[in-house]
């Protein structure tokens, strides 16, 4: 049915002076970082955490991001242009042939989560002065629904693209000189994103989850990643030799499998806390 078909081509630049170009992408980075910013901020009220505290996490936050997910893509799809040109990779800028002003394309988000993680190590201890899975238990609440807005930028720039669906239904991406649809996996992991924000925050507000630290944490890796796991068989594979893993999986379902697996050991691991409930 011709009405499952969507010609799609939209110019990725909201609007350019000279050679600086304003991006959908960079835009939904914007909208992501701050209704995590106001998100956190009603959790910090509601937990009693001052909020000058708010602008160190935002700043260890948008560093970790940028910087995990950029040098992840690199490290995990890319190693040899990392170590060859590492310069490159921090840098929003390309210097060969000739000096442009590139931004941060090529993100990888099993690198964000990492950089992530390793900043609010950092934050927790010398700002917060809290245990990491304080803050682990509740950052997640917004870097969920930041993925949402980031697949969205994907799928502006016409990007991270789904396999061909070999019939009427799908995207046809225009800007890659395409006249075939394709699955729309930047909207199908949006809106799996997009479901995990939603539980998350049901559970922070309407449960007594919360009682039992790292689950919240556990929650959101094991759900996250089993939603990237299976979107990533609809998308076509990121480099050459990406899916020759075993079972023909691909990079990115390989490295989902032991963060799914460390969300599980987060929510079913005995604490103190349950132990004293189990105890009779």
């Amino acid at each position: 049915m011709i009405l499952l078909q969507i010609d799609w081509n939209p110019s990725p630049e909201i609007f350019k002076i000279g050679s600086f170009a304003v991006r959908y992408y960079s835009l939904m980075f914007v909208i992501a970082f701050m209704l995590g910013l106001y998100l956190m901020k009603k959790i910090f009220i509601n937990d009693n955490v001052p909020i000058e505290k708010l602008d160190s996490l935002f700043i260890y936050t948008i560093v970790a991001t940028l910087l995990g997910a950029r040098i992840g893509h690199f490290l995990f799809y890319e190693p040899a242009f990392l170590f060859s040109k590492p310069l490159e990779v921090l840098l929003p800028f390309r210097f060969s042939p000739k000096f442009q002003f590139t931004g941060y394309a090529g993100l990888a988000s099993h690198g964000a989560a990492i950089g992530i993680i390793l900043a609010m190590y950092f934050y927790s201890k010398n700002v917060l002065k809290k245990p990491i899975l304080f803050i682990l238990d509740r950052i997640v609440i917004p870097v969920a629904i930041a993925g949402v807005f980031i697949r969205l930028g994907n799928l502006m720039n016409s990007e991270i693209i789904g396999k061909p669906t070999n019939s009427d239904y799908g995207f046809i991406f225009r800007k890659l000189g395409e006249d075939f649809p394709r699955h729309p996996s930047q909207l199908y992991e949006a809106v799996g994103y997009l479901f995990v924000f939603i539980l998350l925050w049901f559970v922070y507000w309407k449960t007594d989850k919360m009682k039992k630290s790292g689950y919240l944490f556990g929650l959101f890796f094991a759900l996250l990643w089993s939603v990237r796991f299976f979107v990533e068989f609809f998308k076509e594979k990121q480099v050459e030799g990406g899916e020759n893993w075993m079972f023909g999986l691909n990079t990115g379902q390989v490295l989902s499998i032991p963060l799914i697996l460390i969300g599980l050991y987060f929510m079913f691991r005995k604490t103190n806390e349950t132990k004293k409930v189990g105890a009779k």
